[in-house]
């Protein structure tokens, strides 16, 4: 181990890019998310099953296999993108089709009462979501949402197939440098596991915040 601490500082950059990474990808991908699910629910037609397919093909494929054509087979078109840019454009695609089902549930499980409820005191349908279905809604969507999140989180892992040097790509490096995988392999797992606790903590107070008033 004390190859380990001799390079924690290395690790240590690795896990910031993971953290990075899963941020950057989370914001986006839930950008993504909110407006494939309200195409879903208030779109015509087209808009619907543009919005359905787009999560049909998404979660119907591995992540991997899409950093790869977002990385390798966009150029054949003349679109490059960096490996970093890669990473957040792939991951950001992916979350937005998972967190979209998770905003679509939350927004159906709010009592319908309430969207007629807004109507009728005048209220416009973009007023009548945005401040009384979405408030409500979230309350519902961050305990699924904060299970993506950390799945996410482990999911950074897989950019090192571009050359992204996060946590694991930091460990591949070293073990290629020192000959010796146990002792990184064993540090990356625990760099991980701390950084998903500290998420999945504070995932669990804005839960309980927000449950205050219920």
């Amino acid at each position: 181990m004390e190859l380990v601490f001799n390079n924690v500082n290395f690790l240590l950059t690795g896990a910031y890019y993971t953290l990075l990474i899963t941020i950057i990808s989370m914001f986006f991908g839930f950008i993504i998310a909110l407006i494939v699910a309200i195409a879903r629910l208030k779109g015509n037609w087209l808009v619907r099953n543009v919005a359905r397919g787009y999560v049909s093909i998404i979660r119907g494929t591995p992540i991997l296999v899409q950093i790869f054509i977002v990385y390798y087979g966009l150029p054949d078109f003349g679109i490059t993108f960096g490996p970093l840019t890669a990473a957040y454009i792939s991951l950001s695609i992916n979350i937005g089709a998972y967190l979209s089902e998770t905003f679509r549930g939350a927004i159906l499980a709010v009592n319908k009462g309430q969207t007629e409820a807004a109507l009728s005191l005048g209220l416009s349908q973009w007023q009548t979501m945005v401040k009384v279905i979405l408030p409500q809604a979230a309350r519902v969507a961050i305990p699924p949402m904060g299970n993506t999140f950390i799945g996410m989180l482990k999911e950074t892992s897989l950019v090192s197939v571009v050359t992204v040097t996060e946590l694991l790509r930091s460990a591949q490096l070293l073990i290629a440098q020192y000959y010796i995988a146990m002792p990184f392999y064993i540090a990356i797992g625990l760099m991980y596991w701390i950084m998903s606790m500290v998420f999945s903590g504070i995932l669990n107070r804005i839960e309980t915040k927000l449950s205050k008033a219920y």
